[in-house]
């Protein structure tokens, strides 16, 4: 009897959870957002795990290494091209839903005036630097495809309104279409420079996907507002310079290990090191792309209240941090066997850069859970400081343990800066020990279910 009264009570609470949320349609919403990126990211996973480690595995630590370096080497630049942008954009959007069109418009003219000056920088750049007519080659071909993300600014616009379903199929689409031409490659036994025209095929794919989505899905689009607006553009720049240069910096201490690794050592080398960076970097795809799907909301809920905006900060650092705990430990765990499956017995020293460099993940999670913060608070100063720490302390690593350690050295250089960047530089100002006070706390976890925590510096808004 009793059993069943629990059972019913069970039940009851259920049902009593569903009405909960079908009386807040927005949990809905954004949890079909978040479902159709996750879809993505799932594709791009399995595609990446039978075609991508395939493509490494065919060319071999040598190529697959130059190929490395040369992403790497105009990654430095692509910022440049986004103007900073991005998050600002979104904002705006979410803001002033009465101006999109001309948002829009204005933000893909600034980025693709960003594109033509990044190409023109690179090819200055080029001229003063040794390199092979191979790597010159390369460098062209990855460099064009700069100019199709401008349209990266329908993105921003669906993101905004929740919409993430038409981005999530133009994605896939060009995910499908890339990998079939791979696996095309690899049977012909193609040389490395078709893999970097693929690169612009699928930003090519992209933009003719989110164009058509756009304006199929804006049926009532005022052409006349699709035009550059300075003063919009005044705005934007004003808010996004400061990511401008924090981009730049942090392009560096994110990809200068890779060039610093191909000049002390070799391709091979940069080859051995990237790859187990491939593997970090495919499961951080999650965290950042729950982050950017609940941006809007973290927004709007700063309009409703600073203890519910602090609240859904601390829940969604908590998850992040112990998810990627959770998958560190068994990467770190198992790293030669998923090495010798993945990539084979050739990729010999991966396993080892892995070891370290998955640790780089915890603290990155944390970093991308609290990010907008910085954007919502209109404290992207700080985003540019704490960047020239992390690239001045990750130069000056690896420029001693690259030497001594080899690519091993290079990896504990990128964690050490990494703690510093995500974690240790919240403690430097008062306006930032909230945020160092939310991280320790996500730490602290499993202690705060005993009722123990860090206080914030609260008040009738929020916290200070």
């Amino acid at each position: 009897m009793a059993l069943n009264l629990e059972k019913n009570e069970n039940i009851a609470l259920f049902i009593e959870k569903l009405n909960f949320i079908k009386t807040y349609p927005g949990i809905i919403k954004y949890s079909r957002d978040i479902s159709w990126l996750l879809l993505e990211k799932a594709f791009q996973i399995i595609v990446n795990l039978f075609i991508g480690i395939w493509v490494i595995r065919y060319l071999g630590p040598e190529q697959f290494g130059l190929l490395s370096y040369i992403l790497s080497f105009v990654g430095l630049f692509m910022v440049f091209a986004t103007l900073g942008l991005d998050s600002i954009v979104i904002r705006e959007l979410v803001n002033n839903r009465n101006k999109q069109e001309e948002l829009i418009a204005t933000a893909f003219w600034l980025k693709f005036s960003g594109a033509v000056a990044v190409i023109i920088m690179i090819i200055m750049v080029i001229n003063f630097i040794s390199l092979s007519t191979q790597e010159v080659m390369l460098i062209f071909i990855m460099a064009s495809s700069i100019i199709f993300k401008s349209f990266d600014v329908v993105d921003f616009y669906f993101r905004s309104h929740v919409l993430s379903k038409y981005v999530v199929f133009t994605k896939i689409s060009a995910l499908l279409l890339s990998g079939a031409l791979k696996i095309v490659l690899i049977l012909n036994e193609s040389s490395l420079i078709y893999f970097a025209w693929l690169y612009v095929f699928d930003s090519i794919v992209i933009a003719s996907g989110l164009i058509y989505f756009y304006f199929k899905n804006k049926l009532k689009v005022r052409r006349s507002n699709l035009i550059f607006n300075k003063y919009i553009a005044i705005s934007l720049l004003k808010d996004s310079y400061p990511l401008i240069l924090t981009g730049f910096i942090t392009s560096i201490y994110m990809k200068i290990d890779q060039i610093m690794i191909k000049e002390f050592l070799d391709n091979a080398a940069v080859g051995q090191y990237s790859a187990a960076i491939k593997l970090t970097e495919a499961w951080l795809l999650l965290p950042a792309i729950v982050a950017a799907s609940l941006f809007p909301a973290i927004i709007n809920s700063k309009k409703k209240s600073g203890i519910l905006y602090y609240s859904r900060l601390q829940n969604l650092t908590d998850i992040f941090l112990w998810f990627s705990i959770f998958v560190s430990i068994i990467i770190a765990f198992n790293s030669n066997l998923i090495v010798n499956l993945l990539y084979g017995v050739q990729y010999n020293e991966t396993a080892s850069v892995l070891t370290i460099h998955v640790w780089t993940g915890v603290f990155v999670s944390i970093g991308i859970a609290i990010q907008n913060w910085f954007i919502v608070e209109n404290m992207q100063k700080y985003l540019f400081y704490r960047s020239i720490v992390g690239a001045i302390i990750n130069i000056i690593l690896n420029y001693i343990l690259i030497e001594e350690y080899g690519i091993q050295g290079a990896a504990y250089s990128t964690l050490i800066s990494i703690i510093i960047v995500y974690y240790l530089f919240n403690l430097i100002s008062n306006k930032l020990r909230n945020i160092f006070i939310l991280q320790t706390n996500a730490f602290l976890y499993p202690v705060r279910k005993l009722g123990i925590q860090i206080k914030f510096n609260m008040n009738k808004d929020g916290i200070k």
